[in-house]
């Protein structure tokens, strides 16, 4: 085969921001409170964030962490760091000190970079961590990095492999020590132009940060909003207040969220003063948006995808792309569909479901089995940890763990993850299909299903349910409910009330709510 003398140029996602700053130079590139930077600005910025990093002593392949909210520093991490030809690990700012200093350690990071408003958290865990990391404060009394912008020289480390590691991102560790996910150049970037292509990203677009830059990497956006020349908008907190005075004064058009947020985002009486002037597209992931959630968003004028993906995945690898052919559709149906997971996104290969007999699962809607993915936005592997990457590979494909129908237009639909599935007395319960007959009840704003230790059955149905602010509903009358939709084994046979424990991205803990029954009294 012959040899282009044209190239080819290694692909890296930090390209979208010279593109940006060629292109978009003096157009709005970030919000960040009281603070607003141009394109230019926002270049200038990151190629002094790599040059400080270079001064300090970090050199090409060394590892920097972030811990910070979203940010004007978590966003010019996303350039800067890789700028400097290191390896960017975002941290997770809900996590305790010392889950921290273990992920500091396994990356081996050289530098911390740290929000001022985390600082005293950062000190802790570095204290527990030991060894030599250096820690560099942003803004605040105690802010170190404005001085060493401007004492830096600009920088840019070229690419020269695009396979080469951009990122290290830590699974959350529910089932043990979290894991180190590895991101290349080339998987970044080709992620990046699919999310900014299939959820609309365009020059005039405004995107809200309310889906933290630290998980997966913000599902590449940091990359795919600056790719489309749009306005960043920082949000240091995801409160429903504040997002909607962002939509409302800011024109916000993009945001991604976990369905609970959208729930709180659909209640409230922020809500109630009516639908945002400007169409919303949200892209949600987690765990499917129920159909009445879906509709209500869509009387506020928030046109929801849903997407599905892991950390492995760089985020979403799929999502349920919209047929013009079900614009006539009935609101129920419509939003029915749009509860599925799809089909795989611009850069992903086709899902696979993949049946206990090793062979693929007819597509019927009915048929269960696990959910495979394989394409440039899977991971290169897990991070020092070659045992766990050789276990998650079959066949050049990526086992998710995830249970799953194929439909016959070829949408795939999530059934559970494979340990939420409830065995009892031999019949599987997807506790998915329960949430949703649950979530239908006008009293109830979300809930959660898990199996519960059962002497005679081995495992029943337990639900945790948080109510709408002013309404009522009793144990009874929700398994009633249920009883009402689905078949009858599947409802709870007991409803425990209250707010449901979530993560730092908004997902529902429900190893804590397993935990909790385990160790619960029986008689309680």
């Amino acid at each position: 085969m012959p040899v282009s003398p044209f190239g080819p140029v290694p692909l890296t996602p930090t390209a979208f921001l010279s593109r940006a700053r060629a292109v978009h130079r003096d157009r709005p590139a970030l919000v960040d409170g009281n603070v607003r930077r141009t394109y230019e600005e926002l270049a200038q910025r990151c190629e002094r964030l790599a040059g400080a990093l270079a001064g300090m002593g970090v050199d090409p392949g060394d590892r920097v962490s972030v811990l910070a909210p979203n940010t004007g520093l978590a966003l010019e991490a996303h350039f800067g760091v890789p700028w400097a030809g290191a390896v960017l690990n975002a941290l997770n700012t809900r996590l305790s000190a010392g889950e921290l200093a273990y992920i500091v350690g396994h990356a081996g990071s050289k530098v911390l970079l740290v929000d001022s408003d985390l600082a005293g958290l950062a000190r802790q865990l570095l204290a527990e961590l030991g060894g030599d990391v250096r820690l560099v404060v942003a803004g605040g009394a105690d802010d170190e990095l404005e001085a060493l912008l401007a004492a830096a020289s600009p920088l840019q480390v070229p690419v020269e492999d695009e396979l080469s590691l951009l990122s290290i991102n830590y699974t959350s560790g529910t089932t043990g020590r979290p894991k180190g996910v590895m991101y290349s150049h080339r998987g970044a970037y080709l992620q990046a132009l699919a999310m900014a292509s299939q959820t609309g990203l365009g020059a005039r677009s405004t995107y809200l940060w309310t889906l933290p830059m630290f998980h997966c990497n913000g599902w590449c956006f940091p990359w795919a909003v600056t790719a489309a020349g749009a306005t960043h908008v920082a949000l240091r907190k995801v409160d429903p207040e504040r997002i909607w005075r962002a939509i409302r004064e800011e024109g916000v058009s993009n945001l991604c969220a976990a369905p609970t947020v959208l729930t709180g985002l659909a209640n409230g009486p922020w809500a109630d003063a009516g639908p945002a002037e400007r169409p919303v597209a949200v892209a949600t992931g987690g765990a499917p948006p129920s159909p009445a959630l879906l509709a209500r968003m869509a009387e506020l004028n928030f046109d929801v995808t849903h997407l599905y993906g892991l950390t492995e995945t760089y985020g979403p690898a799929a999502l349920c792309e919209w047929k013009p052919e079900w614009d006539d559709l009935d609101a129920g149906e419509q939003a029915r569909l749009k509860s599925r997971q799809g089909v795989a996104n611009l850069v992903s290969q086709p899902l696979r479901v993949l049946g206990e007999d090793g062979d693929d699962v007819p597509a019927d809607g009915n048929a269960v089995g696990e959910v495979l993915l394989r394409g440039n936005n899977v991971m290169l592997g897990y991070y020092r940890d070659e045992k766990a990457t050789r276990e998650a590979e079959h066949d050049g494909w990526f086992r998710t763990g995830d249970v799953a129908v194929m439909h016959p237009d070829g949408y795939v639909e999530l059934r559970d993850r494979s340990k939420d599935v409830i065995i009892s007395g031999g019949e599987n319960i997807a506790s998915i299909e329960v949430e949703q007959a649950l979530d239908s009840h006008p009293a109830v704003l979300e809930s959660a299903v898990v199996a519960e230790p059962d002497e005679k059955w081995g495992e029943t149905v337990a639900a945790f349910v948080a109510l709408r602010p002013g309404h009522t509903v009793t144990e009874q009358e929700l398994i009633e409910h249920v009883r009402s939709r689905i078949a009858r084994f599947k409802a709870p046979k007991r409803v425990r009330f209250g707010d449901l424990p979530k993560t730092g991205t908004g997902k529902v803990q429900k190893y804590v709510l397993r935990d909790g029954l385990r160790t619960a009294d029986p008689a309680d």
